[in-house]
């Protein structure tokens, strides 16, 4: 099983990155503010759905598949170092808008509120490289089956993503507007992530897997 180190290292981690402004947090924001709060549960639930397609892939498949064929991992783990370099490059580079202006969305109804989450999760590159890149970074074979630890690291994201989500939805307006009248405070988030994501980046670049 994994250790509590770990878990606690990726926990943080997921902390880290569903505060981080990304396609998820804009979505629902703008859906909330735009369509009401239900509107914003309905999308959360399709984000989460998105979320249980990336931890059964990694439980079932990818963890395997780097263990028997070690260049695929190695491919994964250069290009995942890569687009974190870049995630870091555009957190703070100069001209970069504020994800935490909303954008005026067309009112939907639940079905396909529900599918627009689903799909925003489902090709949102941050998840991507969190569940490729990051997450075996927090496995290790020694400690007995991937499987199990791949279940648990990844229900933790997900737990950890919807809680946060789901204050976002409640306090929607308010997160807009309190982000928006505080730029230095923006200025700082933005820097920290990029040196959180580069941070990773470089762990990545050197990571060894048995």
């Amino acid at each position: 099983m994994i250790s509590i180190g770990s878990w606690t290292a990726f926990a943080l981690v997921s902390l880290g990155m569903v505060c981080s402004p990304g396609p998820n947090m804009i979505y629902l924001v703008s859906r909330s503010i735009t369509q009401g709060r239900l509107a914003g549960v309905i999308s959360l639930f399709g984000i989460v759905l998105g979320f249980l397609v990336y931890i059964v892939l990694t439980m079932l498949g990818l963890s395997a598949l780097f263990l028997a064929v070690p260049y695929i991992y190695e491919a994964v783990k250069w290009a995942g170092a890569a687009y974190l370099l870049w995630l870091a490059w555009k957190a703070v580079k100069p001209g970069g808008a504020s994800v935490f202006e909303p954008q005026t969305l067309p009112v939907e109804r639940p079905r396909k509120l529900f599918l627009m989450g689903f799909m925003t999760s489902l090709l949102n590159p941050k998840i991507a490289v969190l569940y490729v890149s990051l997450l075996p970074q927090f496995e290790n074979p020694a400690r007995g089956s991937l499987l199990q630890q791949g279940a648990v690291l990844g229900f933790t994201q997900l737990l950890v993503s919807f809680t946060v989500n789901f204050l976002i939805v409640l306090a929607a307006s308010k997160v807009a507007s309190w982000f928006g009248t505080r730029p230095t405070w923006l200025k700082v988030q933005r820097w920290l992530m990029a040196t959180i994501l580069s941070g990773l980046a470089v762990r990545l670049a050197f990571d060894r897997r048995p």
